[in-house]
């Protein structure tokens, strides 16, 4: 939990006063949820965590998913982090496992793979005119078919 202590100053009368602010901000699986959000919607930051699952997760720990962040007690909170670190793979351990996924597809040569290691469309989408995300940009580059305008003498 992060506390701060904001020292506000008031001018006119030249007293001081102190108001003490709580930034809380929930922390699940290593990732800071946003506090302004509802917690369904939140609960999506986490890598591995959809919509789906976030609605499973709050059914689970007795949240409602209107509520927002800020508004959740920390027994919630705690109910809502345990039942995502013991019941989902996210975060660190699912990226490892997506990218040994993809290396063991890599090493056996399989047309997906191979695909992967071209850095093209892996699931059957056509090339000829779309994947521009995959291949990167070309339409500025592509001028191989036109010839040079002649040059005026």
């Amino acid at each position: 939990m992060l506390f701060a202590k904001i020292l506000v100053t008031n001018s006119d009368r030249g007293q001081s006063k102190e108001n003490v602010h709580n930034f809380i901000s929930m922390r699940v699986a290593g990732t800071t949820i946003p506090k302004d959000k509802h917690v369904v919607v939140a609960l999506t930051y986490i890598y591995g965590v959809g919509k789906t699952s976030a609605k499973r997760i709050l059914e689970n720990a007795g949240v409602k998913e209107t509520t927002r962040v800020k508004d959740l007690n920390q027994a919630e909170e705690d109910r809502i982090r345990e039942i995502v670190e013991k019941q989902f793979k996210t975060e660190g351990d699912l990226r490892r496992e997506v990218s040994a996924n993809i290396k063991r597809l890599k090493d056996i040569k399989c047309y997906r793979g191979v695909r992967h290691m071209k850095k093209l469309p892996v699931r059957g989408q056509r090339t000829k005119t779309n994947s521009r995300t995959v291949r990167g940009n070309k339409r500025n580059i592509a001028t191989s078919g036109k010839k040079p305008a002649a040059q005026k003498t």
